[in-house]
């Protein structure tokens, strides 16, 4: 790597001792381990499951090139991130938010509410789809036990509102790190128990007959694939790195890499798993949660009755996790605006605002999941929209502008190949996916009792 170089316009922060939000929330004690518990979270997740449904617009050998090549990609892009992050405590800056951070690298007031605008959208929608679906975790197992009872989704989403809003109360994003590696080990027991079950479903009597064909029409094939792309990007995608390496304690040196190592090789064990197990069983008829896919409306479940619920409750508890890490940018934003740094993280001052407006954000979360049930699609438009230019674009920026490698090196091509590549993958996934939530709005009813895939 080239050595870095030093950054003319640094971005004024607020001074540390007067911000709350740095203080309480991204308080600074953690270990690497910790960190790579918070990475696994915000990446490792029920998403998963929809690995399958991404492989139907890409086939065999393209579906496992991009799940390759996103991984690759990502974990490099993470790594710059890393080093930018590293550079920047050296120099006497260390940031701990990603808006700060690529305010300050690029110079640009601008990019500051940029970053901000894309990072509160992406986080906004996963606590939003995480309480979607732990409601229909809920819903499966109570229709399982009661098939005409009288609970409709949103009741249920009332229900993961209420706990959400209870466990929203840790105070900071440290204090989740035993929730989290919790969640690490449901992630691992889930995906173990659906690969048994696609195994099993797959050599059963009842398996569906397999079809890995791809659509027909060459322009739907086209816009099929780059909304798998999306998928594939929203799947991977952490738009929190800076803020999960801000808990590390300082100096953070170093140890985000070792946390980015734990996170991969949980990836590795999961995604491909899922995705090949999933795929291989339902084909092309593959559902946007593999769960469903194995229980089908009509006909036998394709699996224990006993082993899908299992992995269901797992599910559910780790969307607990996920819409936790993923809410502390939102919480982080409140306290430095609401909290007095003065005084203590428990006292009446900063605990009453606190219950009050985490407690209303967890509800509009709340209200929008129920109100809007939709998610497959969704995934994709956050996926081009958000993930995309935060992961695949920024972060090597962000590297070529602290570090100016040369032109003529091979961290430069490599850098700007993928800013180029990814541009244009996002351009193409934005109109694919846009394209593919108008065509299904048809199907989207406000208040339903089914999620719509």
């Amino acid at each position: 790597m080239e050595e870095p170089a030093q950054n003319d316009i640094p971005f004024k922060e607020i001074p540390r001792e007067n911000d709350a939000g740095a203080s309480f929330v991204l308080q600074s004690k953690g270990e690497w381990w910790h960190a790579g518990f918070h990475l696994t979270t915000a990446i490792v997740g029920p998403t998963i499951l929809t690995l399958p449904y991404a492989f139907r617009g890409l086939g065999w050998l393209l579906g496992l090139v991009c799940l390759t090549v996103m991984g690759l990609v990502t974990f490099y892009s993470y790594y710059l991130m890393s080093l930018v992050l590293d550079h920047c405590e050296k120099a006497g800056r260390r940031h701990i938010r990603f808006r700060e951070l690529a305010a300050d690298v690029l110079g640009s007031g601008w990019m500051f509410y940029f970053v901000i605008f894309i990072q509160t959208a992406i986080n906004l929608g996963i606590s939003i789809g995480a309480i979607l679906l732990a409601g229909q975790c809920l819903q499966i197992m109570y229709e399982s036990l009661y098939s005409d009872g009288p609970l409709k989704l949103y009741h249920f989403i009332a229900m993961v509102t209420v706990v959400m809003m209870l466990l929203s109360q840790f105070p900071t994003f440290h204090s989740l790190r035993h929730i989290n590696f919790g969640s690490l080990v449901l992630s691992l027991g889930y995906t173990f128990l659906v690969v048994g079950a696609c195994i099993n479903a797959g050599y059963s009597k009842n398996a569906p007959p397999r079809d890995y064909s791809l659509e027909t029409s060459e322009s739907s094939r086209l816009f099929s694939a780059f909304t798998s792309i999306s998928i594939l990007a929203a799947i991977f995608g952490n738009g929190i790195l800076p803020e999960i390496q801000a808990t590390l304690a300082p100096p953070a040196t170093g140890k985000m890499v070792k946390g980015l190592i734990m996170c991969y090789a949980v990836i590795f064990l999961t995604f491909y798993s899922a995705a090949i197990s999933g795929y291989w069983v339902f084909g092309n008829k593959s559902n946007s949660n593999i769960i469903q896919s194995l229980m089908p409306d009509e006909g036998p479940s394709l699996a224990p009755v006993w082993l899908l619920g299992l992995a269901i409750i797992f599910v559910l508890l780790q969307l607990f996790a996920i819409g936790l890490v993923y809410s502390q940018v939102a919480y982080e934003i409140m306290e430095t605006k609401s909290a007095d740094v003065k005084q203590g993280i428990f006292s009446k001052r900063n605990l009453i605002p606190r219950i009050i407006l985490r407690s209303i954000y967890v509800i509009f979360c709340g209200f929008i999941a129920a109100m809007l049930p939709f998610f497959g699609d969704i995934s994709a438009v956050v996926g081009a929209f958000g993930f995309i230019p935060l992961d695949f674009v920024l972060p090597m920026l962000l590297y070529n502008m602290t570090y100016k490698p040369k032109k003529s090196s091979l961290v430069y091509w490599i850098n700007n190949s993928i800013i180029v590549v990814f541009t244009c993958v996002g351009l193409m996934g934005a109109f694919s996916s846009t394209r593919q939530l108008i065509l299904d709005a048809k199907e989207f009813e406000l208040f339903s009792s089914d999620v719509s895939t």
